[in-house]
């Protein structure tokens, strides 16, 4: 009966010291899961940080784009009225050309209703140098009159 004591006794033992061993790998576990979840906490603790700065950007951003568009569509309609402004300015001096055109065309005595011919370059310089070759002419004539002859 001695014997099967000491046998149960060390089988005990053997089993006691298999159990040491293995909470102290256990432990050793634990410990590396602990700074695991310290570095996760950390990174958890950035990214939430960051999250909230990139949602504070992107306000600013909207706040931006809806400022732009207001002032946009305001320029926008503001030059719509200007050219609306002018298209109106531009019919109202054409129409007043075009009634120019008719009275200075009615007083004259060969009057004829055709549209307004615009003269060319060629026939006002024509026309520029005919006049001043007349008023030489004059010139001339009246030099000779007064006894001014060249």
């Amino acid at each position: 009966m001695f014997q099967y004591g000491y046998l149960i006794e060390s089988l005990v033992s053997v089993l006691l010291l298999m159990t040491i061993l293995y909470c102290v790998r256990l432990n050793k576990q634990i410990r590396l899961l602990k700074a695991d979840e310290q570095s996760l906490r950390a990174t958890i603790a950035e990214l939430i940080t960051a999250t909230e700065i990139a949602e504070r950007a992107i306000g600013g951003l909207k706040a931006t784009m809806r400022e732009g568009e207001q002032t946009l569509g305001e320029r926008i309609k503001r030059t719509e009225a200007l050219a609306a402004d002018l298209g109106q300015q531009l019919n109202a001096g054409e129409q007043l050309l075009t009634r120019l055109v008719r009275i200075t065309e009615a007083g004259r005595p060969d009057a004829t209703p055709a549209a307004p011919a615009v003269p060319r370059a060629q026939a006002l310089a024509a026309a520029a140098q005919a006049l001043a070759e007349r008023q030489m002419a004059r010139l001339k004539m009246a030099g000779e009159g007064n006894g001014l002859a060249a």
